[in-house]
């Protein structure tokens, strides 16, 4: 038996699948193949970074050690590729990896104070195409906007100004969407966040701009380079309206002390939140390395770290690496499925794999 046939065994010994999955036998009529042989094989499909179900089902037919080790004892008692996606649509629509990844975490970590909680999100390229642009259409169309007089030129000019006392009143603006998720509850805070197709973009370490189709997913990552909570938004969120939700996720699963994001974090209302939750937020500075003109001003210098916090801030690269395990190992990359709930069945699958393989490689003691 190879190196990666004895992780898989142990992956599926210490993923609880059988807990969330119900049993097909004792039914009238015509029973469905076991959706526990059936998700163990996508578990396999991860493991052994198959790109696609096809070629999972060659493999199976092929190998007869992976076949029995996935619960299969004869070639012709695989199911159809039909049979897979339908199993696999169940999967994504009851959410069971979610489920399976939580019991997991809750399990191996209940004893534990994590020291610190690395958060970040990255890109997810799908191949689909974006919601139809009628349906924004219909929808501006029914919100009812008061006009805006114009000038000579046709230029809007805007509401009146309100004058008091001989200045400029602003008017108040409404409140953003960090604001309103500290009041809300997490059911709410998820749903939300946009999890439709879309084009994102970012920003590289040198200026460049990416951009990509699809998605984005945001992880937050213990120490030991574990996956404890994760969420999945179309690619035009903005990383910081995740951050409130990602939050009350972990906290609700783990124990932690120190809560580490890059500067896209970088809000008032996520530094209240981690601290009204016990937490110590450690986050870039907006604008830290960029060169104003008026640095040298008392009051206009940038927020910098101290010595304690710069050296805390360096374990964030934890997530980045747990980011490339994904999609280089665990099949991150190859996203052959359409719509959010599939793309994060997908991806959940080789984030069930990656939390237990990790796990295993610290009770081993290789960190």
């Amino acid at each position: 038996m190879n190196e990666t046939a004895r992780r898989l065994i142990a992956i599926l010994e210490m993923v609880p699948l059988g807990r969330f999955i119900p049993c097909s036998q004792g039914w009238n009529g015509r029973p469905p193949r076991d959706r526990y042989t059936i998700a163990g094989a996508f578990i396999a499909k991860a493991v052994y970074n198959l790109p696609r179900t096809s070629d999972l089902l060659e493999r199976l037919s092929a190998d007869e050690q992976l076949r029995l080790i996935c619960g299969w004892k004869r070639g012709e008692a695989l199911p159809h590729e039909s049979t897979f996606s339908r199993a696999f649509a169940e999967f994504a629509e009851t959410e069971l990896l979610q489920f399976a990844h939580e019991a997991l975490v809750r399990e191996t970590q209940k004893g534990r104070l994590i020291g610190h909680i690395a958060r970040d999100a990255t890109a997810i390229e799908a191949r689909e195409k974006f919601p139809e642009a009628t349906t924004k259409v219909a929808a501006t169309a029914n919100t009812a906007e008061p006009k805006l007089p114009q000038s000579r030129r046709g230029r809007k000019l805007g509401p009146p100004k309100r004058w008091k006392g001989g200045k400029p009143v602003r008017t108040a603006i409404p409140d953003n969407r960090i604001h309103r998720q500290r009041s809300m509850p997490l059911d709410a805070m998820l749903k939300e966040l946009s999890r439709e197709c879309s084009i994102g973009v970012k920003t590289s370490s040198k200026g460049h701009q990416n951009y990509w189709r699809g998605y984005k997913l945001h992880l937050d990552v213990a120490d030991g380079q574990i996956p404890i909570s994760a969420v999945l938004t179309g690619a035009a969120v903005h990383d910081s309206q995740v951050a409130i939700p990602l939050a009350t996720m972990s906290f609700q699963r783990v124990t932690y002390c120190y809560e580490l994001m890059d500067s896209a974090y970088d809000a008032a209302e996520i530094h209240e939140h981690s601290r009204s939750m016990g937490h110590v937020p450690i986050i870039d500075p907006a604008g830290r390395g960029r060169k104003t003109k008026n640095t040298f001003l008392p009051g206009k210098a940038p927020r910098e770290f101290t010595w304690a916090e710069s050296s805390r801030y360096r374990e964030r690269t934890m997530a980045e690496r747990v980011n490339a395990r994904l999609k280089e190992e665990f099949g991150g990359r190859y996203i052959r499925v359409r719509g959010a709930a599939k793309v994060m069945a997908h991806l959940m699958f080789g984030l069930l794999a990656l939390t237990a393989d990790q796990l295993m490689r610290l009770g081993a003691g290789d960190s």
